[in-house]
């Protein structure tokens, strides 16, 4: 039950490019959003979507997967944690934000079926 204490999944579409940079010491880190859609009927009976945004940060190897293959709009699988941090903002005040770190991930495909012309991811994976 450990596991359970601290883990997300989710399945949703990509909605920005990924933003990777690299440290000093080699490691690397990529940051990215990703979109869940839920439909449900509202009071009237009319189907309603929507959609909540979440902010994923990748780490270590799995960022050289992420650079090459993943774009805006692909679909992916995601297993990961939850993390808070707070920063200081240039007008002084502190900003919190929640954020997923991605510990495992599947590339489900994109709306241009760029599975196709990549083939078969597996294959391609340094470890």
């Amino acid at each position: 039950m450990n596991t359970l204490r601290n883990s997300v999944r989710l399945y949703g579409n990509v909605g920005k490019e990924p933003e990777v940079r690299t440290f000093d010491n080699g490691n690397k880190v990529a940051n990215f959003s990703l979109a869940t859609s839920e439909k449900r009927k509202d009071q009237t009976g009319n189907l309603v979507e929507e959609t909540t945004w979440h902010n994923l940060v990748v780490w270590g190897k799995s960022v050289d997967i992420i650079e090459k293959y993943v774009n805006k709009g692909d679909r992916l699988s995601i297993e990961g944690r939850l993390t808070n941090r707070s920063y200081e903002a240039k007008d002084g005040t502190t900003k919190y934000i929640t954020e997923i770190v991605v510990n495992d991930f599947l590339l489900a495909g994109s709306p241009k079926n760029k599975s196709a012309e990549i083939g078969s991811v597996e294959e391609n994976l340094p470890f």
